[in-house]
């Protein structure tokens, strides 16, 4: 664990506060029996540590946002999407512990799971370490997006580049398909497919169905080539 460590900037006092973490519950679900314990509560506090951190940050280093506009960018930075960037930065996939079907169904890239182990990692920071060394964590691993934010370039309208794209050919048919909405009221996960001609090119989850529909549309993007 020493190279992921080195990569948060972190070095974990209880190692098994790391473990959890990057424990899937098809891992644990497996493992019955063995006290392996699944990362979905920590998931849980680390996504109000994540949004705590980003509301603060823009409090003090924006004096002048409204609160609308520090509301749409929290939304942006801590976005499903935002996460797999940390993830794919970090590769946290290969660190990963996956059931069998997991594994095989391509679990190590389901952007679900990677947003979902980040924010556990930031709670386990938080559990080993304090609020201060969780924000420090949180704060390194969004840089590169606090960065593009300050310049006006962080927030991306997928969905406008991705219409952009296939409006270039005439009689092309862009639809997005709402799969499933899953959870309770106050932390449903919604999914999204979106559709060119009735084929899927893209799919996403997010915390709103528009936030779905932007991880979609990111999704699209790439597999066109764009």
């Amino acid at each position: 664990m020493t190279e992921l460590e080195q990569k948060l900037g972190h070095a974990f006092q209880n190692e098994k506060l790391l473990k959890t973490a990057l424990t899937h519950s098809s891992f644990a679900n497996e493992a019955k029996g063995k006290g392996e314990e699944c990362n979905e509560r920590l998931e849980f506090l680390g996504d109000s540590i994540l949004g705590f951190t980003v509301a603060k940050y823009l409090y003090k280093h924006r004096p002048g946002m409204p609160e609308g506009k520090m509301t749409k960018l929290r939304a942006e930075l801590v976005c499903e999407q935002s996460l797999v960037r940390i993830a794919d930065k970090l590769g946290l996939g290969a660190y990963l512990f996956l059931g069998r079907g997991e594994e095989l169904g391509g679990g190590r890239q389901r952007p679900s799971i990677l947003a979902d182990a980040v924010e556990a990692l930031f709670a386990a920071v938080f559990l080993d370490s304090g609020i201060s060394e969780a924000e420090k964590v949180v704060l390194s691993l969004l840089d590169e997006s606090l960065e593009l934010e300050q310049g006006g370039g962080a927030i991306q309208d997928y969905k406008t580049a991705l219409q952009e794209l296939v409006q270039r050919k005439n009689g092309q048919n862009l639809r997005y398909h709402l799969l499933s909405a899953t959870g309770p009221d106050h932390q449903k996960i919604f999914e999204v497919e979106v559709l060119l001609n009735d084929t899927c090119v893209g799919m996403g989850t997010g915390r709103s169905k528009k936030e779905a529909e932007q991880v979609a549309a990111s999704a699209a993007l790439r597999s066109l080539g764009a």
